[in-house]
């Protein structure tokens, strides 16, 4: 089965792994939406779990999309599969210094043949892969997203001293 820590465990592993959490931190899960379905010694549950954790003071949040498979053997229902997936949120949108958009813009090569380019207009950027523009927003006046789809691009600066 697998957990956060590994792809594919097996159950005594799985229990192994089963502690309470460290000191400062605490922690619930609020199952919601459940659903089930039961077809002969199968059963399928899914349901969305809305996680709040506690990290010595600070408070997070996250949401998953969880289904397990149950088969029923021997009289007895036995766990065979779980699959969870985070649901996504664009963090809050920050304030970025417009003026550092110019050291932003050019072409960038992520790996051989992927390149991005980043543009600006109207005190906004702009990235373009195919031809596809999207703009992005700030989370921190280095840090960009874009809405609606997870990861970061972040504006570091080089050894040379130019942005990368």
């Amino acid at each position: 089965m697998p957990t956060r820590k590994d792809a594919s465990s097996k159950k005594p592993k799985l229990i192994a792994d089963i502690t309470p959490l460290p000191a400062g931190c605490s922690g619930t899960i609020k199952v919601e939406n459940a659903q089930s379905r039961i077809i002969g010694n199968t059963a399928i549950l899914s349901y969305d779990a809305d996680e709040t954790e506690t990290i010595f003071g600070q408070n997070l949040k996250a949401r998953y999309h969880i289904t397990d498979t149950w088969l029923q053997r021997n009289g007895n229902w036995q766990i065979i599969a779980n699959q969870a997936h985070r649901y996504y949120k664009d963090p809050a949108v920050g304030k970025a210094d417009a003026k550092k958009f110019a050291d932003f813009i050019g072409t960038y090569e992520l790996a051989a043949g992927q390149t991005r380019s980043v543009t600006s207009e109207d005190d906004k950027l702009f990235v373009e892969r195919n031809g596809k523009k999207e703009q992005l927003l700030p989370e921190t006046s280095e840090l960009f997203f874009r809405k609606g789809v997870e990861g970061r691009i972040l504006f570091g600066d080089a050894a040379n001293g130019k942005v990368d």
